[in-house]
C-alpha cells in the first residue's frame, strides 16, 4: 500500500519545536512499517483542529487522488474534531486511517467524531458563558481594529485559493496530457476519462469539458 502522512500541530510554536510532532511521526511510521507499506510523501498542518480550510490537508487529499494512496493520521482528532468536515473527507471517497483506530469502520469513526465534536461545542460555551460574565463586569471585549484584521484576513484568504487553485491545476495537468497522448483528442472525451478514472476537481466534483479547456488554458477561476 502507498500512504501519504498528515500531521497537524495546533500552534507555531509545537511546529518549530517538533513537540507532539514527533510524536505523531512515531505512531504512522510504525503503522506503515507494521503493513510494509510505502510512505510516499508528508504534509504537516499548524493549525487550529477548528477550523476546516487547511490547505496542507487538501494537498494531502489531492495527493492521495492522484496516486491513488491512503491517507494516514495518528489520531482521529489530527483529522478533524469537526464530524461534518470528517463525513466529507468520508464521502470524497479517498481511504484513510487513524493509526489509533486502524480496524473502525466507518460508522464507529463517527461516532467518535461526533463525540469531539460535542467535547470541542461544550468548550466554546463555556468560553462564552466566561465571556459573557466579564463583560457584566465591565470588561470591554473586542477588538477596535476588527474592520481592519477582516480585510486583511480576507486578502489572504483570496490569495491562498488562487494558490490552491494553482497547485491544483499544476497536478492534475500531467494526467491530462497524459490522456492526451492517449488518444483522447476533445475536451469531453477527456473529461468523460477523468470521471471513469475516478478523479475529481479540485472541489470534489465530476469534470466537464469546460473544466478541462479552463485547466490546459490557464483559465480556471
Amino acid at each position: 500500500m502507498q500512504f501519504i502522512a498528515y500531521y497537524r500541530v495546533s500552534t507555531q510554536r509545537q511546529g518549530i519545536s517538533g513537540l507532539g510532532l514527533e510524536a505523531q511521526q512515531d505512531i504512522v511510521e510504525d503503522y506503515i512499517r507494521r503493513q510494509e507499506g510505502k510512505l510516499l510523501h508528508i504534509y504537516t498542518e499548524i493549525e487550529s483542529g477548528k477550523r476546516d480550510d487547511r490547505p496542507q490537508l487538501l494537498k494531502a487529499l489531492q495527493h492521495c487522488q492522484l496516486t491513488n494512496s491512503t491517507l494516514v493520521v495518528s489520531k482521529l482528532d489530527r483529522l478533524s474534531r469537526d464530524l461534518h468536515f470528517l463525513s466529507t473527507v468520508m464521502k470524497s471517497g479517498i481511504p484513510f486511517i487513524c493509526c489509533d483506530q486502524p480496524n473502525s469502520g466507518t460508522l464507529v469513526l463517527q461516532v467518535l467524531a461526533a463525540v469531539a465534536e460535542e467535547e470541542r461545542r461544550m468548550i466554546s460555551e463555556r468560553t462564552r458563558l466566561a465571556l459573557a460574565a466579564a463583560k457584566k463586569r465591565g470588561v470591554k471585549l473586542g477588538n477596535p481594529r476588527l474592520h481592519e484584521i477582516r480585510n486583511s484576513c480576507m486578502k489572504n484568504a483570496r490569495g491562498t485559493w488562487q494558490k490552491n487553485n494553482d497547485e491544483f491545476n499544476q497536478a492534475i495537468r500531467p494526467v491530462i496530457e497524459s490522456l492526451q497522448q492517449q488518444g483522447f483528442d476533445t475536451y469531453t472525451a477527456l473529461a468523460s476519462e477523468l470521471n471513469r478514472l475516478g478523479f475529481k476537481t479540485r472541489y470534489g466534483r465530476q469534470f466537464y469539458s469546460a473544466t478541462v479547456r479552463n485547466i490546459l488554458l490557464g483559465q480556471d477561476k
